[in-house]
């Protein structure tokens, strides 16, 4: 019983919005849509896998010790940006290091486009949200005080103003914590990546094997 009341009460709540409140639903449900997708795509291994990162860290050694190919054969691969990154700069090996620099950055730079996808969205339910919210509030006001006689019109329209406002304001507060996570998470692959790909290049540039290529 409680159940169906507490139901009741959220419906009651969610129609007094009327039509601003139904695109505040679709504003949820992409920002729900876009996190869901966004978490899924920015885990560690799909970026920067911790294994590879450490072998690629050792990427001197590897090559020193004759260990080189079974690494090699994890970039060809190409199952997360790193290994994706790392196969082009092996892909150019032989040329310049400067023209290998230009490669794997122009590459990198498409990687970081790639983790981006989706925030864009995330930035457009972030401005409009709040702002359907007041548009809600602004025409509840107008139902409200559009005929002072009615005490029942004035109630409405206020809790209709009110219900909009909330719902705005309660997409909006998770959706920026979410981008202010992503954009943070991405920061950090990217400079990791710049750190391990410098080494990658380097070995490249210094290795006999890769000279005689």
């Amino acid at each position: 019983m409680k159940l169906k009341e507490s139901f009741g009460e959220v419906w009651e709540f969610a129609s007094s919005g009327g039509f601003f409140m139904l695109l505040l639903a679709v504003c949820s449900l992409v920002a729900l849509t876009v996190i869901v997708y966004k978490w899924m795509g920015l885990q560690r291994a799909r970026i920067l896998p911790a294994r590879l990162e450490a072998e690629v860290d050792r990427v001197e050694q590897h090559m020193e010790t004759g260990t080189f190919s079974g690494l090699q054969s994890q970039f060809g691969k190409g199952e997360s940006a790193l290994a994706r990154l790392c196969g082009v700069a092996l892909t150019n090996a032989g040329r310049t290091q400067g023209e290998v620099k230009e490669a794997v950055q122009s590459s990198a730079r498409e990687e970081v486009v790639r983790m981006n996808s989706g925030l864009p969205v995330l930035d457009v339910v972030i401005t409009i949200a709040p702002l359907l919210g007041l548009l809600g509030t602004a025409s509840g006001l107008v139902t409200a005080f559009s005929d002072f006689s009615d005490g029942e019109n004035i109630k409405s329209g206020i809790a209709k103003a009110l219900s909009t406002t909330i719902v705005g304001i309660a997409i909006t507060v998770p959706a920026v914590i979410a981008q202010s996570i992503f954009s943070r998470r991405i920061e950090l692959f990217a400079a990791r990546l710049e750190v391990l790909l410098g080494r990658v290049v380097s070995a490249c540039h210094q290795s006999v094997f890769f000279k005689g290529k």
